[in-house]
């Protein structure tokens, strides 16, 4: 399986749609939590990466059948998707940075097509190279958190 288009670029264009959106209700000024969001999402985002390296398998979206086995460990232990969980919370911190309450409507929109477009094929993949394994960890952790 081979997705098209990368999610840091999926983000990127929401982030861009998010931008030129009109302003229909604005948010109040909130620095603090945009910083605290970004913090948050990358937090998660290093720590989703470390487990992956500290794991010996691959990061890349584009291709997932290159996974040598499953990261369980780590954050990996609380969300099956960190890295798409972390790009969303970026999203969250963009909306309130741009103070455009209309630009928040994105992000079901990418949540939407993260879910589609890339964790279900993933989700496909893994289950046919792992079987059972990947069965009982999709039971035990929940695809987002």
């Amino acid at each position: 399986m081979k997705t098209k288009i990368p999610p840091p670029v999926l983000s990127l264009i929401c982030m861009a749609i998010m931008y030129c959106l009109p302003t229909i209700l604005t948010l109040p000024k909130a620095t603090w939590l945009v910083v605290m969001l970004v913090g948050l999402s990358s937090v998660i985002g290093i720590a989703s990466v470390i487990s992956f390296r500290l794991a010996k398998t691959t990061i890349s979206p584009l291709h997932p059948n290159q996974t040598s086995h499953i990261v369980q460990t780590g954050i990996y232990r609380f969300s099956r998707n960190p890295m798409y969980l972390s790009l969303a919370i970026f999203l969250i911190a963009f909306a309130i940075y741009l103070e455009n309450a209309t630009a928040l409507l994105v992000i079901p929109l990418f949540i939407w097509s993260i879910n589609y477009l890339q964790i279900q094929p993933e989700e496909q993949m893994l289950e046919q190279k792992f079987g059972e394994e990947y069965l009982a960890y999709k039971k035990a952790v929940r695809r987002w958190v």
